[in-house]
C-alpha cells in the first residue's frame, strides 16, 4: 500500500500527535531555511520541557520508547519500570502506571508498542522478553524468545544489548523487535530483528522471520519504526566518552533480506547467500542546527543527547509525503544528560 494511502487512514487523534512540541515549553526553532540535518530530514523543534520533573511523585524521564496510543495521545516508556501517557501538544504527562513482571519484579522496559485492541506491548533487555499489558499495567500474557536471542548462559546475548527497539508493522500483522547489539559468535554489528506474526483474526503472534542488520562501526540499534512496503526507520546511537554521542537515522529495506532465524553465524560477508537488510542513510543528527541548543557534557554538536525512542506521529501531505517522527532522549537520571524531545520531518524516497 502507497505510504500516502495507509498514512492518510490513520485516526484523527493520531493527526492531533503531529502537533507534538508546538506549545511546549520551552520550545526552540530556526527558521525554517536553517533546520535541515540532511537532504531527507530536518529539525523543526526541540523542547527540554520533561527534564528533572516529576509527575505524581515520580521521575520524569529514562526515556527508552515512544508510541501513539489509540486516542492519539503519547505514551512514553521508562527503563524503570514506568509508562507515562503525555499530552500530544505539551507534552506533560497525563498518567503514568508502573509494569512489573509476571512475579512482581521491576524490568528493564525498553521497545513500545500499541495493538490494535490497545494493549500495550513492552520489551525487556533483561531475559529479554515482549510481554503484553492492559491500561492499567497489568500482564496479560508475553511472546515466545529464540533461544539464541536470550542473555548468556540461556542463550548467545549480552546483557544490555537485546530488545531495544520495538515496532507494529502496517496493517498490524507483524511485530518486529530489534536487538540493540550482536549476539556472541556473530559479527561484531551486525544484529538481529526478530519478527512475529499473527495470522486470522486471532490476537497471539508467532515466531517469524528474522533478518540480519549491520549497525555502523561502534553503534547499535535503539529503536525501529515500521514504514509501508517491509521498510523500517533504523535509528542507531553510540558514545563516546569525552566527545559525546552519534546519532544517525537510517531506511532499511526487508525486502530480499534473508531469514536468518535458522542461520547460527552471521558474518556479514556472505555475499548473495545471506542477505542483510539495505540501508540508506538519511541524517547523522550532528549536522543538524543547533536550534540554540545547550549540553551538559561534552558534544559534537549541543543539540545532541542520549537519544533512545522514535515513533511517527504522522505525515504531512503538502510536503512531498514527509513523515512527522518524534525523537526523545534517556537522561538516565543523570545530572549530565538532559530528557529532551525532538521534532523531525522525514522524507523517505
Amino acid at each position: 500500500m502507497p505510504l500516502r494511502t495507509l498514512l492518510a487512514t490513520l485516526t484523527a487523534g493520531l493527526a492531533a500527535a503531529t502537533t507534538t512540541l508546538a506549545a511546549a515549553g520551552p520550545v526552540h526553532a530556526d527558521s525554517p531555511q536553517d533546520n535541515a540535518c540532511s537532504s531527507s530530514v530536518s529539525i523543526q523543534r526541540y523542547s527540554d520541557a520533561l527534564d528533572k520533573t516529576t509527575y505524581e511523585g515520580t521521575f520524569v524521564g529514562n526515556f527508552s520508547g515512544l508510541a501513539v496510543d489509540r486516542d492519539g495521545s503519547l505514551l512514553a516508556v521508562s527503563d524503570r519500570s514506568s509508562l507515562f501517557s503525555l499530552d500530544p501538544r505539551t507534552l506533560q504527562p497525563r498518567g503514568v502506571v508502573p509494569l512489573a513482571t509476571e512475579t512482581g519484579a521491576a524490568l528493564d522496559s525498553e521497545g513500545l508498542a500499541v495493538d490494535r485492541d490497545g494493549s500495550r506491548l513492552v520489551t525487556s533487555e533483561t531475559e529479554p522478553s515482549v510481554r503484553r499489558y492492559d491500561r492499567e499495567g497489568r500482564v496479560l500474557g508475553s511472546l515466545p524468545v529464540p533461544d539464541a536471542l536470550k542473555v548468556a548462559p540461556a542463550g548467545r546475548a549480552t546483557a544490555n544489548q537485546t530488545f531495544e527497539g520495538l515496532t507494529l508493522l502496517p496493517g498490524g500483522r507483524t511485530l518486529l523487535a530489534s536487538m540493540e547489539g550482536a549476539l556472541s559468535g556473530d559479527s561484531p554489528g551486525v544484529v538481529r530483528f526478530q519478527t512475529w506474526r499473527r495470522h486470522g483474526g486471532g490476537k497471539d503472534f508467532r515466531l517469524s522471520t528474522q533478518y540480519g542488520y549491520r549497525a555502523d562501526t561502534g553503534l547499535g540499534v535503539v529503536e525501529v519504526a515500521g514504514l509501508p512496503g517491509g521498510r523500517l526507520l533504523v535509528l542507531e546511537r553510540g558514545f563516546t566518552a569525552g566527545v559525546g554521542n552519534t546519532v544517525r537515522l537510517y531506511a532499511a529495506d526487508t525486502r530480499r533480506a534473508t531469514d536468518t532465524s535458522g542461520v547460527d553465524v552471521l558474518t556479514g560477508q556472505d555475499g548473495d547467500r545471506i542477505r542483510l537488510l539495505r540501508k540508506t542513510l538519511l541524517a547523522d543528527l550532528v549536522n543538524c542546527p543547533t536550534l540554540g541548543a545547550t549540553a551538559k557534557q561534552p558534544q559534537p554538536n549541543p543539540l545532541l543527547d542520549n537519544i533512545e525512542g522514535m515513533v511517527v506521529t504522522g505525515q504531512r501531505q503538502r510536503h512531498g509525503g514527509r513523515l512527522n517522527v518524534l525523537l526523545v532522549s534517556d537522561d538516565n537520571q543523570n545530572a549530565v544528560q538532559t530528557t529532551r524531545c525532538y521534532a523531525l520531518r522525514v522524507r523517505v524516497a
